[in-house]
């Protein structure tokens, strides 16, 4: 009798143990590494090593960090807007009853954002391509009609063609398709990084406008003329475009969360010659443009 009821003890002490871990892991840090697939505003999906589509929720007090140093063990703290599609990540957070995560750390590599960055900055830049060699295969494709005897050779461009768009296609496939809504540009002095104030109205428009966008995102570039040497053209078109973003923030109230990271294009994608003033003008710029996913919209 006494065995029973010593048993009996042992056997409640264990299920009170047991459901004291159970209720802890439920509430426990959880630490997971992947890469961003998607952003739209608080809500991102990353691909990990066990997972292809976790749901992940930024909160207005998720941390934002850039691990430095030769141990990586510094951060820098940094905007919500570095959390772009093609980064890889370190993430912290807690389990919703959703099964989302929950961030309160995010942290990424220097050199992983510079990749992302990249990549994006010639996602719409690969778009008009992929649009052009599809263009030029129609063209081909007609000449093949009319002129039977060159058919070989046409052939043969035409695969050397495709091949290039669905190596192109392949490369960005992991990121999402968005449409140009709408596009403001800004134009800026010889040497200077303030937004004239003319453009504030312009700007404010813009902001408010993609306000009325389900799942919009607004991006931001900045350039620089070929005036001058190359590194203070890049420091040159990175200023202008995050007072440009710090325009439609502060004074836009677009939230953190609806910003990509400004991009500094520097002399790249020159739109007029370099030779006169007034090419030049055309090159001191930055365009802002208001982005919506194409799935979301239906397109």
């Amino acid at each position: 009798m006494n065995q029973c009821k010593h048993l009996a003890i042992k056997c409640f002490a264990a299920l009170c143990v047991f459901g004291c871990a159970l209720s802890g892991a439920a509430g426990e840090t959880t630490n997971v590494e992947g890469l961003i697939k998607a952003r739209n505003g608080e809500t991102m999906i990353v691909q990990t090593a066990t997972l292809p589509n976790l749901i992940v929720i930024l909160t207005d007090s998720t941390e934002v960090g850039q691990v430095q140093g030769v141990l990586k063990a510094r951060r820098k703290e940094m905007s919500m807007a570095a959390l772009i599609p093609g980064l890889a990540v370190k993430i912290e957070g807690t389990y919703n009853d959703r099964h989302e995560l929950v961030a309160s750390l995010v942290k990424f590599k220097g050199n992983d954002l510079e990749r992302a960055q990249s990549i994006q900055a010639g996602m719409h830049e690969t778009q008009e391509e992929l649009k052009k060699q599809q263009a030029e295969q129609a063209v081909q494709n007609a000449a093949l009609q009319q002129h039977g005897a060159q058919l070989s050779e046409q052939e043969a461009k035409i695969a050397a063609n495709k091949a290039a768009v669905e190596a192109a296609v392949t490369r960005f496939g992991q990121l999402d398709d968005y449409y140009i809504f709408d596009e403001v540009t800004v134009y800026f002095d010889n040497g200077k990084v303030t937004v004239d104030s003319k453009y504030g109205p312009q700007l404010l428009a813009l902001a408010q406008k993609a306000k009325g966008i389900q799942g919009y995102m607004i991006e931001v570039k900045g350039y620089a003329s070929s005036v001058g040497s190359t590194a203070v053209n890049q420091r040159l078109s990175e200023d202008r475009a995050g007072n440009v973003a710090n325009v439609l923030i502060q004074q836009g109230n677009v939230p953190l969360t609806r910003m990509l990271a400004p991009g500094a294009m520097g002399e790249s994608q020159q739109v007029a010659t370099n030779k006169t003033a007034e090419g030049q003008a055309e090159n001191r710029r930055v365009v802002v443009r208001v982005l919506q996913n194409k799935a979301i919209a239906g397109i």
